[in-house]
């Protein structure tokens, strides 16, 4: 199947021109008042059932090749005027038409996001998903999964399934580094800036839109984007009122209720929208479990120039641990390397027997309350208002609450030296050391504002924005239990800190558009400051107290070669402020700094009869980018360094293909080189006064970075409402670390998945769906994340861990419309 794709991708950039009849259809596409609307989306289905689409340029015109006369279905979508449908008629050589569309009565939701997006001319790298294309895989697994066929991209999954700790890459870059907003407000964790997605369950269930923007993307609220970002959008008022109850079930007990109503915009202007979810899951790896609960509730008054909506949204999960991996020796039942790993880690007799037996399934936690207990609430208020036709203003608030924990059952820790607490005496012994329970608590509020104000006239489109946004964090660890507690209380506290984060950005955006020259000009100014203070859990004190300004300028032009076709280049600058642990896992005396990205972009869009074409280069030069050495602090917490130069570069190709009526595929393709020039490893002997080695690597791959990411999607509706869909994925070799050592990398794979659904409309129910998911069709046995750590005790040892997936499972769902 890669061989397959790569051909396709090679064949479809080499292909010669082919040969269409002569017919061509010219169209304009203006409002009721004459102005010219740019950007329109427009879709045109010919005889042969292709859909041919294209966008209007500038002028708001657009263009179609290879058609011959006859009978051609249109629909044409504009942000704030209505859908247009009809039927044109296409006579000789050429056809002009122009199409007025009429203003919707009221605002819609897409106005919520409308600055945090690119738009369709902007000269950068992104891609739109809707809400009919997330429906179509979400049967219960976490958003990462449901778009893991766009480019460039790699989901993993700890528990194996998709379901519960899932993670994302995107270009090699982590989800630490993706930028995530909904409804444009900031999603990933002030202090970690990583993204939860276990955290918000369903959620894909109460979206109209995704879009994925590769590189540094347009200014946006939150953290900076260092490799990409994800906008999503809540999903919005319908004109219709109606119900969906969604079920599905499928491997490892897995099951998904979830339950959604709409009442359409009412007479008075006002519209609601809610659901309710449960997901369940025991997970491919050993008790590997999810409970996942969540609710959506959106309602809001739609006027012709004001719009106001609340939305909330809440996620609780209890998840059940599968963070350590297995080890390497464990998945290639390697009895003799599974005793020295237990040996050297210190096994129990009854840790060594789950080693020993549990098989390609194995976790390491066996406890029966190991787990991640946690709930977020979001709470988001949006108002928009039309003050002259040119002028619109947008603002937000918005409000996140999380609490929880997670518990973990420990043996024979010392109370001193782990906990802080005085050894307790029992009769005439001093106990030393003793097994417990604890648990970790984060508790944090998170609040701001956004704002945005746009002001479109001709040719010129200019935006003012920006944010405040507040993080208050707790972090504490409670004594659950111990089997010797002394004096020591129930639930007491061994160590508390508090982070504080204040994040301030503004930034103005103008865009251009002049024949067919289309010019974006981004400016962004972005304010941190960062305190913590108190004791980590490693019962070190922490005091950090740090401010960042940031100036991140972003630039881009997109030339129209054809009505057809265009290119554009894109040249950006970012800064990112090192995470929480960055600062104080830290050795003293030293502390990191900020990390710069300089990203170039170069592209080329094609958009013709029964073919869509993109092709982007990227290079992404990073200076100071922080990565993990192998070095350790005094407490033995991971450290790491900023490398002064380091690159990703890239090309990726994305193309569609109407192969011939009720089929079309799609193929993308990423192939990168990303670099460290210069990278010093730290090992530690344990074996001769724990001595540190230090050794240089020139020119090495940058941990996580496959060189090839390919995906592939046949899409075949053989009848009416019937659809089948298979889709590949291939992941290249990637490395655990940036030694680029043969002997610590996760092996490339390929997996392949098939859908089948099937929608019978109006029998007892507006619509019936019965769909069913099978995931790796093929079997295949591979890992998709992983890590690493390497000493010397009398001889080099290196411990790989791996997070194995699946084999072949299955989900099955019914959706019941009404």
């Amino acid at each position: 199947m890669f061989k397959l794709t790569m051909y396709a991708v090679v064949a479809a950039v080499l292909m010669p021109g082919i040969s269409y009849a002569q017919a061509q259809l010219n169209g304009l596409v203006t409002g009721k008042d004459g102005q010219v609307l740019s950007g329109a989306y427009v879709i045109v289905e010919n005889s042969s059932g292709r859909t041919n689409t294209a966008f209007t340029d500038y002028a708001g015109g657009f263009q179609f090749s290879g058609l011959v006369d006859g009978l051609y279905p249109m629909m044409i979508r504009y942000l704030g005027y209505e859908t247009y449908r009809d039927t044109i008629e296409v006579s000789g050589p050429s056809t002009r038409i122009s199409i007025a569309l009429i203003p919707l009565p009221f605002l819609t939701d897409e106005v919520v996001v409308e600055a945090t997006r690119l738009s369709p001319n902007a000269p950068a790298t992104f891609q739109n998903i809707d809400k009919e294309e997330l429906s179509k895989l979400n049967l219960g697994q976490d958003l990462p999964f449901l778009i893991g066929w766009t480019p460039s991209l790699v989901a993993t999954s700890d528990a194996g399934a998709g379901i519960g700790y899932t993670g994302i890459r995107i270009r090699g870059s982590d989800q630490t580094r993706i930028n995530v907003t909904v409804n444009g407000i900031p999603i990933n964790d002030p202090e970690s800036q990583g993204v939860f997605w276990v955290n918000m369950p369903d959620l894909a269930s109460s979206l109209s839109s995704v879009q994925i923007q590769r590189g540094l993307g347009s200014s946006t609220n939150g953290s900076g984007a260092f490799g990409a970002s994800i906008n999503m959008e809540t999903a919005g008022v319908e004109q219709e009122a109606g119900a969906l109850i969604s079920n599905s079930f499928g491997s490892f007990n897995t099951r998904r209720h979830t339950v959604q109503f709409n009442s359409g915009r009412l007479g008075n202007g006002f519209a609601m929208e809610g659901r309710l979810s449960q997901i369940a899951s025991d997970g491919y790896i050993d008790r590997a479990s999810s409970d996942l609960r969540s609710y959506y509730l959106s309602g809001g008054y739609y006027g012709k120039k004001t719009m106001v909506k609340a939305v909330t949204f809440s996620g609780k999960e209890r998840t059940y641990q599968s963070w350590n991996g297995t080890p390497q020796s464990r998945l290639e039942n390697d009895t003799d390397g599974m005793l020295t790993h237990a040996a050297n880690e210190g096994y129990t007799e009854a840790q060594l027997e789950n080693l020993l037996t549990s098989g390609r399934t194995y976790n390491f936690y066996q406890y029966e309350n190991e787990v991640d207990d946690y709930q977020q609430d979001h709470y988001q208020l949006h108002a928009t208002h039309i003050i002259t036709p040119e002028l619109k203003i947008s603002v937000a608030g918005h409000y996140t609450y999380g609490r929880g924990f997670f518990e973990q059952y420990r043996e024979g820790d010392d109370w001193l030296n782990d906990y802080g607490k005085p050894y307790p005496v029992v009769g005439a012994d001093t106990i030393f050391e003793t097994d417990l329970i604890r648990r970790r608590w984060l508790e944090n509020d998170f609040y701001g504002s956004t704002y945005s104000l746009n002001y479109q006239q001709g040719r010129h489109d200019v935006t003012l924005g920006g944010g405040s946004h507040f993080y208050r964090g707790d972090h504490f660890g409670e004594i659950v239990w111990a089997e010797f507690a002394g004096q020591i209380a129930h639930n007491e506290r061994y160590y508390e800190g508090v982070g504080n984060k204040d994040d301030h950005s503004t930034y103005l955006k103008w865009q251009y558009g002049v024949d067919k020259w289309n010019l974006m000009a981004d400016l962004q100014v972005r304010q941190v400051d960062y305190e913590t203070f108190g004791m980590d859990n490693d019962l070190v004190p922490i005091d950090v107290k740090t401010d960042f300004l940031f100036f991140n300028p972003k630039a881009g032009v997109r030339y129209n070669l054809t009505n057809q076709s265009a290119v554009y280049a894109y040249l950006g600058r970012g800064n990112r402020e090192p995470v929480r642990n960055y600062f104080i896992d830290a050795p003293e005396g030293v502390r990191p700094v900020f990390e710069t990205l300089n990203n170039l972009e170069i592209g080329y869009n094609l958009t013709r009869p029964g073919m869509i074409v993109n092709i982007n280069g990227y290079y992404m030069d990073y200076q100071n980018q922080l990565v993990a050495t192998g070095e350790l602090n005094d407490v033995g917490a991971i450290v790491r360094r900023n490398v002064d130069e380091s690159y990703r570069a890239g090309i990726e190709a994305d193309l569609t293909f109407q192969i011939v009526r009720r089929l079309r595929w799609n193929v993308n393709a990423t192939f990168s080189r990303n670099k460290i020039q210069s990278f010093d490893e730290v090992t530690y002997d344990y074996s001769v006064d724990f001595d540190v080695i230090n050794t240089r690597f020139i020119d090495t791959d940058i941990a996580f970075s496959p060189g090839v990411i390919a995906a592939s999607r046949i899409m075949w509706t053989p009848a009416e409402n019937l659809e089948i869909h298979l889709i590949s994925k291939y992941v290249g070799d990637q490395y655990l670390d940036n030694t680029q050592n043969e002997d610590r990398k996760i092996e490339a794979y390929t997996t392949t998945d098939f859908r089948i659904a099937y929608r019978v409309e109006n029998l007892l129910f507006k619509e019936i769906e019965v769909s069913l998911l099978v995931n790796n069709i093929f079997d295949a046995l591979y890992s998709s994340n992983g890590y690493t750590y390497s000493y010397i005790a009398g001889t080099p040892v290196t411990e790989n861990f791996y997070y194995p997936q699946a084999g072949i499972n299955f989900l099955a769902g019914l959706n019941l419309r009404f």
